[in-house]
């Protein structure tokens, strides 16, 4: 199916590339904005850099000749519709709106009447209309709601899902008026299963924070209950396990370093920070739960302090090798990755940091880690393992063959004199 007019997706990142490539892949002619020159010119090679999105998938849509990615504002021109897959950063503890107020700014020459556009980027409730509708209307000279159309629809990326991506999950729509719900909705209609109509833009908004939230309380949870069964001489991982087996009531969620990539360590922290500005109240739930999360890797770091006294070594001069520096298993994203954290404590302890990780980017290495190869010398020659990504593609049976000093906080080795978190 070829829609009138392109489609414009402005950021080409984690949630941008695998809507251009989805909307291309069903028919529309798209074309992917990003600031990002040397990103636009791997596109433009064929080449991806996430790991959802194969340089085949690029190819194929560059083959099509309906994308066209590009960093020149002035391919935005004739869009029908257009997305906002932006970051929303946190500075200072507030939602930094300058990357949605750009995209807006960028839009809003190009804006005509019938167009529809929407906002993806994760951000507290009223941001669609109380800060990007009017930046869209002011630099247009249109009225939202009477001359375009107005939308939000969070987006839910999981990097590296192999059951839920793009297509397949159900996608919450909104829009400022019923005819942008429509508008909204006959869009993503053509791209996702199932969209889902929601209220409002507000409630929209407040939903995509509620299931971040969510997960980042569990998480918290069963971080706090795993630091006191580890004093209590309780096994955390076999207690989760009994849990789970209850068939209704419970969800489990597992213990780890901390929490990290592009929304649990941030949008929980939008929704506290309304709150706050709004009601003069403090969300505890995600106060308490930020944290909790937020001191994980000084805990880690305090566990392998402990694992090694037990064996009379000190931090200093250890040699520490990690292993997994991302955030997420099997994925290559290091974005608020707990274990960069872990890295920079240990180093200050003075630990000599090595690690092992399949996945990570060189360049998201961090400057006190030695990035190594997974091999018997490396590994034999470490006074303490600690793992804290478990990628699949590590061998894990040469770990354990070669050293028993190892701190697990993921639960991935089963040898019994292992050290869980």
């Amino acid at each position: 199916m070829t829609v009138e007019g392109p489609v414009v997706v402005v950021g080409q990142g984690y949630v941008g590339l695998p809507l251009s490539v989805r909307a291309v892949q069903v028919g529309h002619q798209v074309v992917g904005f990003d600031l990002d020159k040397q990103r636009v010119d791997q596109l433009r090679r064929g080449e991806s850099f996430i790991d959802d999105i194969t340089d085949e998938d690029i190819a194929a849509c560059l083959a099509t000749g309906r994308f066209t990615p590009t960093d020149d504002p002035g391919e935005l021109a004739g869009f029908r519709v257009a997305v906002v897959c932006v970051p929303t950063p946190l500075r200072d503890g507030a939602p930094d709106l300058s990357y949605i107020e750009d995209s807006a700014r960028l839009l809003a020459p190009h804006l005509t009447p019938g167009a529809c556009v929407v906002l993806e980027s994760t951000t507290y409730p009223g941001t669609t209309e109380e800060v990007f509708g009017p930046i869209l209307e002011a630099g247009s000279g249109l009225t939202a709601g009477t001359d375009f159309h107005l939308g939000y629809s969070p987006e839910r990326i999981d990097p590296n899902n192999p059951t839920w991506h793009l297509q397949n999950t159900p996608k919450i729509v909104s829009g400022i008026d019923e005819a942008s719900g429509a508008a909204v909705k006959a869009f993503y209609d053509t791209v996702v299963d199932h969209a889902v109509p929601a209220p409002g833009t507000r409630e929209a908004e407040m939903a995509k924070l509620l299931e971040n939230t969510f997960r980042h309380v569990n998480i918290a949870l069963v971080n706090e209950l795993a630091v006191y069964s580890h004093e209590l001489g309780i096994d955390v991982w076999s207690v989760v396990d009994m849990a789970a087996t209850k068939p209704f009531g419970f969800m489990k969620f597992t213990p780890g370093p901390g929490v990290g990539g592009h929304c649990l360590p941030i949008d929980p922290s939008y929704l506290s920070w309304q709150v706050r500005r709004s009601l003069g109240r403090t969300f505890r739930f995600v106060e308490i739960a930020n944290d909790v999360n937020d001191n994980m890797p000084a805990y880690v770091a305090a566990r392998v302090t402990e694992h090694l006294n037990r064996r009379k070594l000190a931090v200093n001069g250890s040699k520490v090798l990690l292993v997994g520096l991302t955030y997420k298993r099997n994925s290559g994203d290091a974005r608020q990755s707990p274990a960069i954290p872990v890295a920079h404590r240990l180093a200050d302890l003075g630990a000599q940091l090595s690690a092992i990780d399949p996945k990570v980017a060189a360049a998201d290495v961090p400057d006190v880690v030695e990035l190594v190869e997974c091999t018997p010398e490396v590994v034999a020659a470490a006074d303490v393992i600690v793992v804290l990504t478990d990628h699949d593609d590590v061998d894990w049976e040469l770990i354990e063959r070669y050293s028993d000093r190892v701190l697990d906080t993921r639960n991935r080795l089963a040898s019994a004199g292992v050290d869980r978190l």
